[in-house]
């Protein structure tokens, strides 16, 4: 009896372990019953087989994974001669005496016995498969060119059947994961199936789902204070009580709007400033009187002077005359223009200096409101401290200075018309100052008019030397005694802070357009003059 066909006896540690070659002939032995087998050391010397060792070796349990090929077969071991194994060093497990093979998975039925099977798949001569390869065994002796699939190839279905490949072989319906007694078998986990990854799916994606929609709504929560989505829109109104409510020179809707909404006006700043921008009215100056709690529309009203039956309202153009500015206030108040002129010619006791004969200038224009039964003196007042307080903000907070920069700015705001009012007010202070062209002079048509009690600037050229018009700044240097009309903010502010340039002369050459020409001598500010001429003619009775 050869060697490979001795049965395993457990018990016997020191028996020499079995070769690579033995144990193929072992398992040729077992399909063929022991019947005819060559052990294949005989084909591959061709020597008489060895006689059988005193003690049946024992066949050693194989290792929890495959063996690595490259190592344990060399590349010539197709060369004919053995390949050596490596000794087990290490203590057998006492389960490699009694090995057992357990099914792969489920549902496979297994032989009574355990079969080992060998397929030596042959391939074309340099064809490599997987890229490991060891010589197959061919009528005693190996054949390089015959390859084995060292890999394990498992393929997991979703109808839960498993198909194993293996390198050793295959069979038909049964499934073998240990070749020899005692190797360990890899556990093959079921891919779910699609119903299962269809349910995970739909559950991922409704978790994510509720997960954005909590984030919307809690985001939603915490920007609603800030957007003002906790107030409501607007108030029943029509109110009640009274609220006073000051509206100061230049202040913008949205500030009033605020305003108006902290003292309980309106309920909303945000829709009080749509409503009061589909009114298309402009915010004047002034102060108003409001109730607590009224409708949006109600509030505009007020602000729009639409209720003037219930408050004192004027409105004052800039560049008014102070004639015509009393004129407004008398309608507006239903105090006597005679009384209004009274106070006016008393203007020490509004704060001007002594040098001023009237309230001339101080006048601001702007819509005004005040409650009604508002004293005549209590309205001027307020009119005039709307412009000295200009004055201050610009930085003049000397009355006489205030006087000059009032002056000043009226002439700019009558002179300039749509031109800067910077530059018009620094040739105004060039012309103050010596110089070759006009010696100190100011030559405005505005300031000789306003003497003669007319608007017209075509005055003759006698007008024009008549020194006995303290207002005739052709034939007076300096400035005139007094402001020619009420300036407004901007005019108040360019005389404040003029423009530093070389200009002494300017002139709107289109009163339509407002287009003004500045130059720096008469010979260039005569050729704008004769523009201006020009379209006077083509624009009869616009420059009378």
């Amino acid at each position: 009896m050869s060697p490979a066909n001795i049965d395993d006896v457990p018990g016997q540690g020191n028996a020499r372990p079995l070769t690579r070659k033995e144990l193929r002939a072992r398992e040729k032995s077992l399909d063929t019953g022991s019947q005819g087998t060559v052990p294949e050391q005989a084909y591959e010397t061709g020597h008489d087989v060895p006689p059988p060792p005193a003690e049946p070796p024992v066949v050693p349990a194989a290792p929890a994974g495959p063996p690595s090929i490259q190592k344990e077969v060399p590349e010539d071991a197709g060369q004919g001669h053995d390949v050596p194994v490596p000794q087990q060093h290490e203590p057998e497990p006492e389960t490699a005496h009694a090995p057992a093979v357990e099914p792969a998975m489920a549902g496979h039925q297994h032989a009574p016995e355990t079969h080992y099977l060998e397929q030596v798949r042959h391939t074309e001569p340099g064809h490599h498969d997987r890229g490991n390869s060891i010589p197959a065994y061919h009528d005693g002796t190996y054949d390089d060119n015959v390859h084995h699939d060292a890999v394990h190839y498992e393929d997991v279905h979703d109808d839960g059947y498993h198909h194993g490949y293996h390198d050793d072989g295959y069979h038909d319906g049964t499934s073998h994961h240990g070749l020899l007694a005692g190797s360990s078998e890899a556990k093959v986990v079921a891919r779910p199936s699609k119903k299962v990854r269809r349910r995970r799916r739909m559950l991922a994606l409704f978790l994510t789902l509720a997960v954005f929609v909590t984030a919307v709504a809690v985001g939603a929560q915490f920007l609603k204070p800030l957007l003002g989505g906790g107030k409501p829109s607007d108030f029943p109104g029509p109110g009640s009580g009274e609220v006073q409510v000051t509206v100061d020179n230049g202040e913008g809707t949205r500030s009033v709007a605020l305003d108006l909404e902290s003292k309980g006006v309106v309920a909303n700043a945000d829709t009080f400033l749509q409503a009061f921008s589909a009114s298309g009215g402009v915010l004047a100056p002034g102060d108003y009187v409001f109730k607590s709690e009224m409708k949006n529309s109600d509030a505009v009203d007020v602000l729009l002077g639409q209720d003037k039956a219930k408050v004192i309202y004027f409105a004052l153009s800039a560049g008014l005359r102070i004639n015509e500015s009393l004129q407004a206030i008398s309608e507006g108040s239903g105090v006597s223009i005679q009384d209004l002129q009274a106070l006016s010619n008393q203007p020490s006791q509004f704060g001007l200096p002594a040098n001023a004969k009237n309230l001339e200038g101080y006048l601001a224009p702007g819509e005004h409101r005040f409650p009604l039964g508002t004293p005549a003196k209590d309205i001027l007042q307020a009119l005039v401290k709307i412009t000295t307080d200009e004055l201050v903000s610009q930085g003049i907070t000397d009355p006489a200075r205030q006087y000059e920069a009032v002056i000043v700015a009226s002439i700019v705001q009558a002179e300039g018309g749509q031109a800067e009012y910077g530059d018009v007010a620094g040739a105004i202070y060039n012309r103050l100052k010596p110089n070759d062209q006009t010696n100190g002079f100011l030559q405005v048509d505005s300031a000789v008019t306003y003497g003669l009690g007319t608007k017209s600037y075509n005055f003759t050229d006698e007008q024009r030397q008549d020194k006995s018009n303290p207002y005739n700044t052709y034939a007076n240097p300096g400035l005139p005694p007094g402001p020619i009309g009420s300036p407004g903010k901007t005019a108040i502010d360019a005389a404040a802070k003029p423009k530093s340039n070389d200009y002494l002369y300017w002139v709107t050459i289109n009163l339509d357009t407002k287009e003004t020409k500045f130059s720096r001598t008469l010979a260039e500010h005569n050729v704008y003059v004769e523009q201006y001429n020009a379209w006077c003619m083509a624009n009869v009775g616009r420059c009378a």
